[in-house]
C-alpha cells in the first residue's frame, strides 16, 4: 500500500476518530470544533495533492475559511451552552453535484467549470443547521457517469489503500476523503451503486437510503427516477448519525416520500449489541461464481459465516431477475440523462462557445456540449437519445421499464421470506487507473450487484468486511432492506461490524492511514 504523508501526534487521533467521538469531544469541550476542523484541513493540504498528481485528489474544491469560520460557530453555541445537535461541529466533505451557495458546483464537468449556484441543495442547508462544518467539494465521474472517477473533467482521484487504482465511482472523492482521514463524514449520491460501489473498494461504509427518504433538491440530476444521495462514513453509527441529519421530508422534492424516517441511529445502537437472533438474512445467489475475484467470495463467505454465528438465519434466496438489471440500468440512465441533460444549452449557465455574434444558436450549442461534454457523457447521451427514439421505444426502453418490474417482483417476493439480503457489494477489489478506461462494459460491471436497489427503490449499504487474500485490499459487504426499511441494513450492518472489530484478526481501525505514511 503507497500514498502521502500523514499527520502527526494530536491532529493524527483528530483525523482517526469516528465522528460520533469527535462531536462528543466537542460537546464536552475536550477539543474545539476549530481543532477538529483545522487538523482536517491540514490533513487535506498534507495528502490530497493536485490533480492528476501524486495525492489522493478527493477535493475540487476546499473552503478553508468558511469550514473556519462554522467551526468557530459552533464552539461560540457550545461555550454559551445552548442546544446542539448530535454532529454539530463535525466536519463534512459534499460531493460536487450538490449545489452550495458558497462553493462552485461543477460536477467534475468542464461546461459548469466555475459555476457558483444561488442557493444551496436541501441537504447541505440541513448539514449547515445541524452544525456540521462543510469543508468542500469532492471530485466524481462527470455528472455522476463512471464506476471509477476517472471521468471527473479536472484529474482522476485515487484510492488511499493504493494510489494506482481506483476509488469507485461515481463518488471515489467523498469515500477517499474518509478512507483518507481528510474528513470523517462525507455525501455521495448513489444512482447505480456510486456510494457503495466506492465504500467497498476504500473500506468505507456507504448507504442508499430508500428512494424518496432523502431530499434530491439541489442534486444536479443524472437520472431522475434513481438518484438518491446518502452518506460515507468510517462507521455503521456515523452513517445512521448523517443519514438522521440530511434525511425526511423535503416540500420542494416531488419525489419525497411524506412520512417519518426510518429510526436508523436507533437500529445501530441496537445491532452494536450484537445479536441477530430471529432475523432471517438471504444470500442472492445470482452474484456469485464466475467474473467475481477469488478473493471478494472468501471475503463475503466469512462475513456471512459472522452473521449465522450472531444468531441469524441464513438461506440462499433465487432473483433470477436481477440478471437483466446491468442492460435495464444502462438503457434506463441514459434515456433520463438524455433528457436532464439538454439543459446545458449555451444559453442559462455554464460554459458557452463560439458566441462571436457570427454563429446561431444552434452551432453555439453545439460546439459548447462538444467542448464542455467528456466522452463517458456523449457515450451516455447517444445511448438514451436512440432508446428513446420512435424506431427504438418499445424494443429498447420500454422493455427495459418491463425488466425494472421484474426486478421489483424478485425483491417482493425474496423479502416475503427474508429480512434482508447479502452479497458482494462488487465483484473485484479496486482495479489499476486505466484498466478498464477503453472497455465500459467491463467498468459498467463494477456496479453488477448494486444495481437492483437503485431500480427497486429500496435501501442497501456496504460495510467493510475484511481485506481479500489475494491482493490485500478491501472488500464490501451489501446489505439490502425493503423500502422504508432502512434500520434492518443498519442492525445487520453495525452488528457485523461490531464482531468484526472484536475479532483478533479485524486488523487496525483505519489501515489507510498508515498506508499514507512517509512517501512523500
Amino acid at each position: 500500500m503507497r500514498g502521502a504523508s500523514a499527520a502527526t501526534g494530536g491532529q493524527s487521533e483528530l483525523i482517526s476518530l469516528d465522528a460520533g467521538e469527535l462531536a462528543r469531544r466537542i460537546h464536552a469541550r475536550e477539543v474545539s470544533s476549530v481543532e477538529v476542523t483545522r487538523a482536517h484541513l491540514e490533513r487535506i493540504e498534507a495528502v490530497d495533492g493536485a490533480g492528476g498528481g501524486d495525492g489522493v485528489h478527493a477535493f475540487l474544491h476546499v473552503d478553508a475559511e468558511g469550514a473556519l469560520a462554522a467551526a468557530e460557530a459552533v464552539d461560540r453555541a457550545v461555550a454559551e451552552g445552548g442546544p446542539v445537535s448530535p454532529l454539530a461541529g463535525v466536519p463534512v466533505a459534499v460531493k460536487d453535484n450538490m449545489t452550495t451557495l458558497d462553493m462552485p458546483t461543477t460536477c467534475g464537468s468542464a461546461i459548469l467549470d466555475g459555476w457558483r449556484p444561488p442557493y444551496d441543495a436541501t441537504v447541505v442547508a440541513r448539514l449547515r443547521a445541524a452544525g456540521l462544518v462543510p469543508l468542500g467539494k469532492t471530485n466524481l465521474d462527470e455528472f455522476a457517469m463512471g464506476s471509477s472517477t476517472e471521468n471527473s473533467a479536472f484529474g482522476t482521484t485515487r484510492n488511499p489503500w493504493d494510489l494506482a487504482r481506483i476509488p469507485g465511482g461515481s463518488g471515489g472523492g467523498s469515500s477517499a476523503a474518509v478512507a483518507a482521514g481528510e474528513a470523517p463524514l462525507a455525501l455521495g449520491s448513489d444512482t447505480g451503486g456510486s456510494i457503495r460501489q466506492p465504500g467497498a473498494v476504500t473500506g468505507t461504509v456507504g448507504v442508499k437510503p430508500t428512494y424518496g427518504t432523502v431530499s434530491r433538491f439541489g442534486l444536479v440530476a443524472f437520472s431522475s427516477s434513481l438518484d438518491q444521495i446518502g452518506p460515507c462514513a468510517r462507521s455503521v453509527l456515523d452513517a445512521a448519525l448523517l443519514h438522521e441529519v440530511i434525511g425526511g421530508h423535503d416540500p420542494r422534492d416531488q419525489t419525497s416520500v411524506d412520512g417519518p424516517l426510518p429510526p436508523v441511529v436507533e437500529a445501530a445502537l441496537a445491532g452494536a449489541r450484537g445479536d441477530l437472533a430471529g432475523v432471517r438474512v438471504g444470500i442472492v445467489t445470482e452474484f456469485s461464481g464466475e467474473g467475481y475475484q477469488p478473493g471478494v467470495l472468501a471475503a463475503f463467505t466469512d462475513a456471512v459465516r459472522v452473521l449465522g454465528e450472531l444468531g441469524a438465519d441464513v438461506v440462499e434466496v433465487a432473483c433470477p431477475s436481477f440478471s437483466y438489471a446491468l442492460p435495464a440500468y444502462y438503457l434506463i440512465a441514459p434515456s433520463e440523462a438524455s433528457s436532464n441533460l439538454a439543459r446545458f444549452d449555451a444559453m442559462r449557465y455554464g460554459l458557452r462557445v463560439g458566441d462571436d455574434g457570427s454563429q446561431s444558436t444552434d452551432e453555439v450549442m453545439s460546439q459548447t456540449r462538444e467542448k464542455g461534454f467528456g466522452a463517458e457523457v456523449k457515450r451516455r447521451i447517444m445511448i438514451g437519445t436512440h432508446a428513446l427514439s420512435a424506431g427504438s421505444y418499445d424494443a429498447l426502453y420500454g422493455k427495459a421499464l418491463k425488466a425494472r418490474t421484474l426486478i421489483v417482483r424478485d425483491f417482493t417476493a425474496a423479502f416475503e421470506t427474508c429480512d434482508v439480503l447479502v452479497s458482494p457489494t462488487t465483484p473485484t477489489t479496486a482495479f489499476p487507473i486505466g484498466e478498464r478506461t477503453d472497455d465500459p462494459l467491463a467498468m459498467y460491471l463494477a456496479d453488477l450487484c448494486t444495481i437492483p436497489s437503485n431500480l427497486a427503490g429500496n435501501a442497501a449499504l456496504s460495510v467493510p468486511c475484511g481485506l481479500a487474500a489475494d491482493d490485500q485490499l478491501p472488500v464490501g459487504m451489501q446489505i439490502m432492506a425493503p423500502a422504508l426499511a432502512d434500520d434492518r441494513a443498519y442492525r445487520v450492518a453495525a452488528a457485523y461490524e461490531t464482531a468484526r472489530a472484536s475479532a483478533s484478526d479485524a486488523g487496525p481501525r483505519i489501515p489507510e492511514l498508515r498506508a499514507l505514511e512517509g512517501s512523500r
